[in-house]
C-alpha cells in the first residue's frame, strides 16, 4: 500500500469525500485503503486502461467478439468493466446504506442533445449494479434527462460540467426529481454535480493568451477553485440535496484549496502522486477566499464571466460553451471510438 496522507486526513477528519478518477483495478485497491468512497469512470479512462493494462481485462472480457455493432461491442465492453470495479466498491454501498460506494457509468458522448436516446440508455447502465452513478452531460438535454432520472431513483452525475450556472442548474433540476420521487414513494437516488475545475482553467488560459488579457498564471490557475468555492457558499444556503464534486484536476492545490469542504473530490492517480509528496500539518482552505484583486483581473475574461456568475450561462448554451464542445470531442475521440475500435 502507498500511503497517501493527506487523503486519509480528509476521509476522516473532514467533510471532504474523494474518488478514484481511473478503472483500473490495481489503482483502486490503493485507493481503498487511502479512504476513497467512489470510483470515477467515463469513456477515455476505460480506453486507458484497455490501452495500458488488456491483460487484467482479458477474462472479464472473454467471449465478446469483434465483429460486434460497434456501439453495442462498447457499451458492453464498459458494462464489464464497470461491473467488475462496481463489486469492488460493493462493501462501502451496503456498510453506508447507499450513500457512498459508488462507480460511475457514462453515457455515449455521442448524443449530448439526444434527451430519449440518453434516458433509455441511462436505464440500461443502472441495471448493471445496485452501485451505478449514471454520468449525464450538462446539457440542456442532459439535465431534462437527470431530472428524469432523479424521478425513478436513479443516482446521477452531471458532469461534462465547468460552470456555476451548470452546477446551479444541475441541482435544480434534482430537486425537482428528488420531489418527484418523494411524492411517489421511491427512494431518490443521490446526485453529484462536478465542476471540472482544471479543465475550465485550462479554457480561461486559451482565451486569455488569445485576447492578450492583463492576468497572471497564478490567477488562471485559481478559475476553477473560485467557481466551486462561490458554488459552495450558494449550495449552503439554498439547501440542495445535490453534492458538489471537483473532478479534472491539474495539480494538488486543486484539492487542498477546497479541502474540509461538504464535498466530494474526484482525484486521478496522476494527481494522487502529487498529493502524495504533502506534507503535514494539513488545513482546511475551503473558506479562505479567492483574493478579490485575482476575480477583478478574471472578470475582464468574458468567458470566465460566464463561468463564474450564476446568470453567465443559460441552459440552452450550455451545449455551445467552448469547453463543453472540447471535452465532448475529447471523450469522443480518445474515449468512446478507441473502446469501438479496440481489438478483443
Amino acid at each position: 500500500m502507498k500511503d497517501i496522507i493527506f487523503l486519509q486526513w480528509i476521509a476522516k477528519e473532514t467533510k471532504t469525500k474523494w474518488w478514484h478518477d481511473s478503472a483500473d483495478i490495481g489503482e483502486i485497491s490503493n485507493s481503498l485503503k487511502n479512504g476513497t468512497v467512489g470510483v470515477t469512470t467515463n469513456p477515455p479512462l476505460i480506453a486507458a486502461t484497455l490501452a495500458s493494462n488488456p491483460e487484467q481485462w482479458k477474462p472479464i472480457l472473454s467471449g465478446l467478439q469483434n465483429d460486434l455493432d460497434p456501439a453495442v461491442k462498447a457499451e458492453e465492453i464498459i458494462k464489464r468493466i464497470t461491473q467488475n470495479d462496481a463489486k469492488m466498491l460493493e462493501p462501502i454501498f451496503e456498510s453506508t446504506k447507499g450513500h457512498h460506494g459508488y462507480v460511475c457509468a457514462q453515457v455515449n458522448p455521442k448524443i449530448p442533445g439526444e434527451a430519449e436516446e440518453m434516458f433509455e440508455m441511462a436505464k440500461r447502465l443502472n441495471e448493471w449494479a445496485p452501485n451505478i452513478a449514471v454520468k449525464l452531460p450538462a446539457t440542456n438535454a442532459g439535465l431534462e434527462v437527470l431530472e428524469e432520472c432523479s424521478a425513478i431513483g436513479i443516482t446521477v452525475v452531471g458532469t461534462v460540467s465547468f460552470t456555476l450556472p451548470q452546477v446551479l442548474a444541475i441541482a435544480e433540476r434534482y430537486q425537482k426529481g428528488f420531489e418527484r420521487a418523494t411524492k411517489a414513494g421511491i427512494t431518490p437516488g443521490r446526485c453529484f454535480a462536478v465542476v471540472m475545475v482544471g479543465r475550465i482553467d485550462d479554457y480561461i488560459r486559451d482565451v486569455a493568451h488569445d485576447r492578450k488579457a492583463d492576468v497572471k498564471e497564478s490567477d488562471i490557475i485559481q478559475c476553477g477553485n473560485a467557481i466551486i468555492k462561490r458554488a459552495v457558499d450558494i449550495f449552503k444556503k439554498k439547501n440542495y440535496e445535490a453534492v458538489l464534486m471537483t473532478a479534472g484536476m491539474r495539480g494538488a492545490y486543486h484539492a487542498t484549496e477546497v479541502a474540509g469542504a461538504d464535498i466530494t473530490l474526484s482525484i486521478h492517480p496522476k494527481i494522487q502522486k502529487m498529493i502524495a509528496k504533502l506534507e503535514v500539518p494539513f488545513e482546511e482552505r475551503i473558506n479562505v477566499p479567492i483574493d478579490e484583486d485575482v476575480i477583478e483581473r478574471l472578470k475582464t475574461i468574458p468567458e470566465f464571466v460566464r463561468a463564474y456568475e450564476p446568470d453567465g450561462l443559460i441552459p440552452e448554451e450550455f451545449i455551445t460553451y467552448g469547453i463543453v464542445q472540447k471535452t465532448l470531442a475529447q471523450f469522443i475521440e480518445t474515449g468512446w471510438n478507441r473502446v469501438e475500435n479496440f481489438i478483443l
